[in-house]
């Protein structure tokens, strides 16, 4: 997830120099999105093996 996220970060950046600010637009708006998801799942799996532990 964060492969996709780094890959539509790059999509807005070089749309954003292109010109093309909608689709950077969109493209930095959902990198952004699957960033947060990615975080928010990586947060659940550490500490769901914390609780495994104990």
């Amino acid at each position: 997830m964060l492969y996709y996220a780094l890959v539509f970060l790059v999509v807005a950046l070089i749309a954003g120099v292109l010109g093309f600010g909608g689709i950077a637009g969109a493209s930095a708006s959902i990198a952004q999105v699957l960033f947060f998801i990615f975080l928010v799942l990586f947060v659940v799996s550490i500490v769901a093996r914390l609780m495994r532990r104990v």
